[in-house]
């Protein structure tokens, strides 16, 4: 069954990522999988970078879901590096890489007895978050700047209007004139779609009073909802109500891992579908779904979602430690870690433990 998208939003999302699957889908090794496609949008698309800077991002780095409700496979990464995932790209030096994963060790054992336990893990994954956060307010600055061309400190929704369209290819005089004049703007029905989406994100992130502006912490917000409780429930809402089959506002397994390409073609399709199933299936029942009733609340979403909740810090500290915990004495050795590499950095290390003693 597949996974259908009732915001305009979610589907602007999905058509993209399967318009790139289908034109990947020849090239893609049987271990790949139906995943979010936001990195090869920025790569394949040289209109992105302007775009993305003032629409919300599908990705958020330190959020377990994307917005059209893909795991976010890079989560461990994520929260593990903080801002220094960059260090750690494919094609970096892996002696280089060895070197700062011990640094990175060495910082995360807080009490120096050259182990890591989930309580130090847990201290470290809230310290990387918020690092996330303060980036997110960092690029909010310049995407704020570009949507408030007057410097009034203030954004219309008809001044986002017009930088959206523009950002689209519109003419943006031409858009902006229409709007003043109150005349029709002759948009496809698609790009009409997200505006209507658009704009109903951007009156919830208006904070009470309502004035229909939105200053530089409320357009934070509408790009980054991790950083508003209020915003944090609308994204969770939109994600339940893209997955939510019987409309009840919960969800179940069936419809959690309700797959998101349609039919299979062939068995390399059957083999991503696969994983994907394994994956979604994995992460419902073992983390999502607290009580473990076979139902996801919007609670249990929220809760699942929200990148400053120490309790899930504190699950996500042990779980990191469990994968490489080879001692069974559920703490972290700088050994383990090293051989765990690909799991915390992404980045595969050669001979993990070859003089590591010496360099630490």
């Amino acid at each position: 069954m597949a996974m259908y998208c009732r915001t305009a939003w979610c589907r602007h999302l999905m058509a993209v990522s399967m318009a790139l699957f289908c034109l990947l889908h020849n090239t893609m090794d049987v271990h790949a999988r139906p995943a979010n496609m936001s990195a090869l949008k920025d790569k394949n698309n040289p209109t992105s970078k302007e775009e993305n800077e003032i629409l919300p991002p599908d990705h958020i780095n330190g959020v377990k879901l994307e917005m059209d409700g893909h795991i976010n496979k890079g989560f461990h990464q994520e929260v593990f590096l903080g801002k220094e995932m960059e260090e750690f790209e494919e094609d970096s030096e892996p002696r280089r890489n060895r070197k700062k994963l011990i640094e990175i060790f060495s910082k995360v054992d807080f009490n120096k007895d050259k182990s890591v336990s989930a309580k130090e893990m847990q201290r470290w994954i809230m310290e990387k978050t918020e690092e996330h956060f303060q980036e997110a307010v960092r690029e909010n600055k310049m995407s704020f700047h570009a949507v408030d061309p007057d410097g009034d400190g203030h954004v219309t929704w008809d001044e986002y209007r017009v930088k959206f369209l523009a950002s689209k290819g519109f003419n943006e005089k031409e858009m902006a004139d229409k709007i003043k004049n109150s005349e029709e703007l002759k948009v496809d029905e698609e790009t009409q779609e997200v505006l209507e989406s658009l704009k109903d994100r951007w009156f919830q992130a208006d904070n009470p009073p309502a004035d229909q502006l939105l200053n530089e912490e409320e357009f934070l917000s509408f790009l980054h909802p991790e950083h508003s409780k209020g915003m944090l429930k609308y994204m969770v809402k939109e994600i339940v109500r893209d997955l939510d089959q019987d409309g009840d506002k919960k969800l179940t397994l069936s419809e959690f891992i309700s797959l998101p390409m349609g039919t299979v073609e062939n068995q390399q399709a059957q083999d991503i579908d696969d994983d994907w199933v394994r994956e979604r299936k994995k992460e419902f029942e073992e983390v999502i779904d607290r009580n473990h009733d076979g139902i996801v609340t919007m609670e249990e979403l929220e809760e699942y979602m929200d990148p400053m909740n120490e309790y899930n810090a504190l699950n996500e500290a042990k779980q990191m430690i469990a994968v490489a915990d080879e001692n069974q004495n559920h703490n972290l050795e700088l050994e383990e870690i090293l051989k765990y590499s690909e799991y915390f950095t992404g980045s595969k290390l050669m001979d993990y433990a070859r003089n590591v003693h010496e360099e630490f």
